[in-house]
């Protein structure tokens, strides 16, 4: 029989919690679903739940602590059974606690009890998927029921007795504190099932579940999400206990900024630069939109900073009427680099344009009075 201490690499004064520490790393690390492969996985990981089963019972504990491995009857190796960790010691699998062994095994897939199964996830999606919606399918992993026993932790063929803590009902009834009322809970023992596992399968060690399962599922991102929308799948996410569903899968979602356009609301808002001329004398230019190239009318006389709008060319409409608009935010670039006949023909045009006062320059002469005197 090997030392439960030894096989947890825990000191003698170590506490419950440093045991049970010990245990979930080392659980998580020898998993055999964690060591695809390793033959010797599946051993590892029984003499760690062996060991865990001695050191988290402060009864089993205290009288391994005073007689050793003969506390528990263990025979000489010449005598040990092979494949049990703690030679002839007998293993009751009957004696596990849903709030104590069970617990940490579920723990070992990343589960904690209490937990309802929720499992959160990203969904990355372009500019343009969420401006009309589109359909995404999506792969990741999660806890489900093992198929080899359909989640009964039994041995497929093998028989289950009526629990006797609970005599089969599945719930027990106690009293707390100095209340006189009788409360009810599901049997830690049977997992409230009302039934005990004598052989338990070899595939899930009892548990009834598997960790790191591939689950493939299609995702309808309706028109008009915005960065951050949290889209829940019912069911999509863990299965903590064999006998009920599995949790909720929430999704979120994020959107890929885009190079031209950016959102306000549900319309599209996009830059535009444009020369003097085309911004004096007024023109039609080609503009992207969201369903590709399209055709906008500068007006003659057209100020940087004018909001010229297309209607229709935004982002869907949450509420399922119509779209909204693309608004396009005009800028007059300025040349930096002129010949000199370009040179020559803007002095022209300044000396042509004189002193006469545009209504831009108006105001803002007004405003200056008003504020000066």
């Amino acid at each position: 029989m090997r030392d439960p201490y030894e096989l947890l690499g825990v000191d003698r004064s170590a506490t419950a919690d440093e045991i049970k520490g010990a245990f979930r790393r080392l659980a998580g690390q020898h998993h055999p679903d964690k060591n695809p492969g390793d033959d010797g996985a599946h051993q590892r990981f029984k003499e760690i739940n062996a060991a865990y089963q001695i050191l988290s019972d402060p009864q089993k504990r205290a009288a391994f602590d005073r007689y050793g491995a003969a506390a528990f009857g263990a025979p000489t190796s010449a005598t040990a059974q092979p494949g049990n960790p703690f030679g002839g010691m007998p293993f009751d699998v009957s004696e596990l606690n849903i709030d104590g062994i069970f617990g940490d095994l579920l723990g070992a897939l990343g589960i904690k009890v209490g937990d309802k199964g929720a499992l959160q996830k990203e969904i990355k999606i372009t500019f343009e998927e969420a401006a009309v919606g589109c359909t995404k399918t999506i792969t990741y992993e999660r806890v489900e029921a093992c198929t080899d026993c359909a989640g009964s932790g039994a041995a497929p063929g093998s028989a289950s007795e009526r629990c006797n803590a609970c005599n089969g009902r599945g719930r027990v009834r106690f009293q707390q504190g100095v209340f006189p009322i009788a409360i009810e809970r599901p049997c830690s023992r049977c997992r409230g099932t009302g039934r005990t596992i004598l052989d338990p399968c070899a595939t899930c060690r009892g548990a009834g579940l598997l960790g790191n399962r591939a689950r493939t599922i299609e995702v309808t991102i309706p028109p008009g999400v915005e960065n951050g929308t949290v889209r829940v799948v019912e069911r999509g996410g863990n299965v903590t206990r064999p006998d009920r569903p599995a949790g909720e899968l929430e999704l979120t979602i994020r959107v890929a900024p885009h190079e031209l356009f950016r959102r306000a609301g549900d319309d599209v808002v996009c830059a535009m630069p444009i020369s003097f001329a085309q911004a004096a004398l007024g023109g039609e230019l080609e503009i992207p939109t969201l369903d590709g190239k399209g055709r906008m009318r500068i007006p003659p006389g057209t100020q940087p900073g004018t909001i010229l709008r297309l209607r229709g060319k935004g982002i869907t409409r949450r509420a399922g009427t119509g779209r909204g608009d693309q608004l396009v935010e005009v800028t007059i670039e300025v040349p930096t680099q002129l010949t000199a006949s370009q040179k020559e023909l803007i002095a022209k045009l300044a000396e042509e344009l004189g002193e006469s006062v545009q209504p831009q320059q108006a105001s803002f002469m007004e405003k200056l009075r008003s504020l000066f005197g």
